[in-house]
């Protein structure tokens, strides 16, 4: 599956499914992001199993606010719609394929335990 462009309206919908969903925020005039779309493009045609979604941040403002995106590009990474990844600045392919691999790797019981143990821990 390619790369497919979201909205703000299709960002949670997309997200929050079963699976692993990557999310690449991007815009025109950044130029690492042109370097970076082919990579991600490669990638995500190796890995039909996973949503490779993208957002412009020119368009969708709004979103790229609400998820304090200061710094593009800015890759996520969400299983079961758990964000388990966010860094800023372009990969390579190969730390993108292994970023692929670790979240496909990842004890998403344990992931669900640790996020439960922060969120009881930030109760008052």
């Amino acid at each position: 599956m390619a790369t497919k462009n979201i909205t703000t309206a299709e960002f949670e919908q997309t997200i929050s499914g079963e699976g692993i969903t990557l999310v690449d925020f991007w815009a025109d005039w950044c130029g690492p992001c042109k370097q970076f779309a082919p990579i991600y493009e490669r990638v995500s045609e190796a890995n039909p199993d996973i949503t490779f979604a993208k957002v412009d941040t020119e368009a969708e403002q709004q979103l790229a606010a609400e998820l304090q995106i200061t710094a593009i590009p800015t890759l996520m990474a969400f299983r079961d719609g758990i964000l388990v990844f966010s860094q800023a600045g372009a990969l390579p392919a190969k730390s993108l394929e292994q970023l692929v691999d670790g979240v496909k790797g990842l004890d998403m019981d344990d992931v669900r335990r640790q996020v439960a143990e922060h969120e009881a821990s930030h109760q008052h």
